[in-house]
């Protein structure tokens, strides 16, 4: 276990000061094509991946909220709850522009120290902003700045406390357009009415494992000591979480590295062939190479991921055969999904990743439930920065200029204007999509 830097405690009598603030935008993306178009305001609206009964919403607008359509909720059962509701197909250029003008309009009040996905961003007070209505005040400003200089319709809830993640899990504590202080005098008694999957990081499977050991409400967890609740997670994130929800900004001091860099795509159904998978998957490996150059970085590891589609008598004959539930896709489809990993030298020239995915591609399943491919993903991992790249005896410089060559042109153009030949069927496929824990990247001319 690496050195853990042992926190100073926080007493009932400590100074209530609040060190960080969490933003977090309602309904971000409904949120923005409300405020792009002004007659769907006060009207329920669901944003969709593509327009198609199978898709799923990835967004709700809360006039949609009110009626019990979140995210995740089907098209048809969205269309089922409310007949009148309008679908709109997700434009992600928009929304990553949208989150520059909000980060310039946080910054007119107070810097943002980090933005952990397109909805959030988080602050830091210092001094006397530190004060509690001092705090509270700037919070109100960051509110203002939003509505004036990015839209009416743009609201979020802010959560204020002594360390990030109390701030975030106050911005969950009051939607839309909150604003919850959490102090360390208030602690931790303050957190015993909320449910364990309340806490961001627990989830369903987190959840299901506390309960196993007894634990199933927060009261529970907060009456454990420290060495218990390392025991529970079985982690230094146990201790890490102890500390945090009493108001300590627990630090282990390992820095954050980026650990995958990659982009997935559900295939239009004139792609869901063999032969378009495999272009569309050049397409992601185009874009993933640029994004790791951009961002200098070199990988010793690409995974490939294919979804195949299944129709339902094939989903019923492989739980026949082999007692085995078929996956569900976020679209509806029902799928048999495979993935395979390469290691290899580090690099980051275009080439011999291409060389790595074919590899991997040609060993994918053969057989009646591999036949329709309806998903690509393309992953590349075990990333390092330039500066601890080491050469190695033999530079094979021919690739890396091409690849260079390719990104001058990208850059200056758009990011498929230079291609291999086997992209050109996708060129038009795989346009951004925004993960919500990874914000697109500008590269040159265009999000990636």
């Amino acid at each position: 276990m690496p050195a853990i830097s042992q926190p100073e405690s926080v007493s009932k009598t400590a100074s209530d000061l609040c060190r960080f603030a969490h933003i977090d935008l309602n309904s971000y993306f409904a949120s923005i094509e409300q405020q792009l178009h002004p007659e769907l305001r006060n009207r329920p609206v669901a944003v969709v991946p593509t327009m198609a009964e199978t898709t799923c919403c990835i967004a709700a607008s809360y006039e949609a909220k009110a009626l019990g359509i979140k995210t995740g909720t089907q098209v048809a059962e969205a269309r089922r709850i409310c007949p009148e509701i309008v679908l709109i197909e997700g434009n992600h250029e928009v929304y990553a522009d949208y989150n520059q003008r909000i980060v310039e309009a946080v910054e007119s009040a107070i810097p943002v120290v980090a933005v952990p996905s397109i909805d959030e961003m988080v602050c830091e007070f210092i001094g006397q902003e530190q004060l509690p209505a001092r705090a509270k005040k700037i919070a109100l400003e960051v509110k203002q700045s939003i509505r004036t200089n990015v839209g009416q319709t743009l609201r979020c809830s802010i959560g204020l406390a002594p360390n990030r993640y109390l701030a975030k899990v106050a911005s969950d504590m009051q939607k839309p357009d909150g604003l919850v202080m959490l102090l360390p005098s208030m602690l931790p008694q303050i957190l015993e009415g909320l449910a364990l999957r309340d806490l961001p990081g627990v989830g369903a499977r987190t959840e299901k494992r506390l309960n196993a050991k007894g634990v199933h409400t927060m009261s529970q967890l907060l009456a454990m000591e420290c060495e218990a609740v390392h025991s529970l997670w079985g982690s230094v994130w146990g201790d890490r979480m102890y500390h945090w929800l009493r108001g300590v900004e627990f630090t282990d001091n390992k820095p954050e590295t980026q650990r995958t860099l990659g982009h997935s795509h559900v295939l239009p159904p004139d792609m869901r062939t063999e032969s378009g998978a495999w272009s569309v998957a050049h397409k992601l490996l185009h874009k993933a190479t640029m994004r790791l150059r951009m961002e200098k970085l070199f990988c010793g590891a690409l995974a490939v991921h294919i979804g195949f589609a299944l129709t339902r008598q094939q989903a019923n004959q492989r739980m026949r055969e082999q007692n085995v539930k078929a996956r569900q896709h976020y679209s509806g489809i029902q799928n048999e999904s495979w993935a395979m990993e390469a290691r290899f030298p580090d690099c980051q020239d275009t080439l011999t990743l291409l060389d790595a995915m074919s590899g991997i591609w040609h060993q994918h399943p053969q057989g009646p439930f591999y036949q329709k491919p309806f998903f690509v993903g393309i992953t590349l991992s075990r990333l390092i920065p330039e500066n601890q790249h080491q050469l190695p005896l033999f530079v094979d410089t021919e690739r890396a200029n091409l690849s260079a060559a390719m990104d001058e042109l990208n850059l200056k153009y758009g990011a498929s204007t230079l291609h291999f030949a086997a992209m050109m069927p996708a060129r038009k496929s795989a346009p951004v999509r925004i993960a919500f824990t990874q914000i697109p990247v500008k590269v040159g001319i265009e999000y990636m």
